[in-house]
């Protein structure tokens, strides 16, 4: 799994309470989600609809392309509006979601500085359309969100693009959380199998205690060269809060909530998965099965509140981070 953990037996994985896909899908996800609620994190629009109900703060909609005819029509969706994404409703993985950052003299401009023209937005979206990124090839529908103006003070942990955080809501406690920080290698999106960093977050005060990256610890950005012992989220228990709240919002026990930090707004939903990943358990260099286990024996009916109090309480970890850092400067 990563250099940690690369050398040892199943057995010792079991003893570091390190869970696997199969205890995920049948211990976890076949006995806490319903299959017929998938469609609600399954469809991003879904999502954003039923996150307003439940006033849960997510990136504005600027509107949706429903039909090829509609494709025409972006040019008049789009005036104004000086950045945007364009996302499949039904996508995964980070697919088929593109980030123009400004406009510039007619042109779109990426992250990268790529620039595109009004043709490659409509054949991009007319691309999505077709069901090229949605799971299984679906006809799908073009979701158009302005663009977050993520947080300062998280810049020189990122490269050309918006850091997320991931947080595992098991019924309806924050189990663990990592943040996602995009790299030149993963090409601006936070996506750790095509190369972002991976920094696990301590519960209780959301500051970093380890960081991997193509499933080796760092303790550094690759590109912009900062240590990652000094990141700490901002509005840290309001995120917990909002992704706690995604319980009730969906019915779903197993659930992966990824969140973003406006800079006006603070912590916002961005989308949410009925399979998350388990890279965070490498990510904060301890598995997920402990966690789980004391959530199961809790009763139930707490409220966001007090089960947000709860995590905070029991799941609070030292950073791996700091000691490495001392030495270095005892080094220097």
């Amino acid at each position: 799994m990563s250099d940690m953990w690369n050398w040892t037996s199943p057995d010792k994985l079991r003893l570091k309470g390190i869970i696997g896909m199969n205890r995920r899908n049948i211990r976890y996800i076949g006995r806490y989600n319903d299959r017929r609620l998938y469609p609600l994190v399954d469809d991003k629009l879904k999502t954003k609809l039923l996150a307003q109900e439940y006033g849960i703060t997510t990136p504005a909609l600027i509107g949706t392309v429903t039909t090829q005819f509609g494709v025409k029509h972006l040019d008049e969706m789009l005036r104004g509006h000086n950045g945007f994404v364009i996302k499949p409703a039904k996508g995964s993985g980070g697919k088929g979601i593109l980030v123009i950052d400004h406009v510039d003299g007619g042109a779109f401009v990426k992250p990268s500085g790529a620039r595109l023209t009004l043709e490659d937005i409509e054949r991009h979206t007319s691309n999505i359309l077709s069901g090229l990124y949605s799971l299984g090839g679906s006809p799908d529908v073009a979701v158009v969100e302005a663009l977050i103006n993520f947080d300062e003070r998280l810049s020189e942990y990122t490269y050309e693009g918006v850091p997320d955080i991931r947080v595992i809501i098991f019924l309806g406690y924050p189990v663990m959380a990592m943040m996602r920080l995009s790299t030149a290698a993963s090409d601006g999106k936070a996506n750790l199998h095509q190369g972002a960093v991976g920094v696990g977050l301590d519960i209780a005060t959301g500051t970093a205690i380890r960081g991997v990256q193509f499933d080796r610890t760092r303790v550094d950005h690759p590109d912009t060269g900062h240590e990652l012992a000094s990141l700490h989220i901002p509005d840290w228990r309001t995120l917990l809060l909002l992704a706690a709240g995604c319980y009730e919002m969906t019915g779903l026990g197993y659930l992966g909530t990824d969140m973003v930090l406006d800079r006006d707004q603070g912590p916002m939903l961005l989308e949410l998965n009925a399979r998350p990943g388990l890279a965070i358990q490498m990510a904060n260099g301890e598995g997920l099965r402990r966690r789980l286990d004391l959530i199961e024996r809790q009763a139930p009916g707490a409220s966001p509140e007090a089960r947000v109090a709860f995590a905070q309480h029991h799941f609070a970890r030292r950073s791996e981070l700091e000691p490495i850092v001392e030495a270095t400067a005892e080094a220097v």
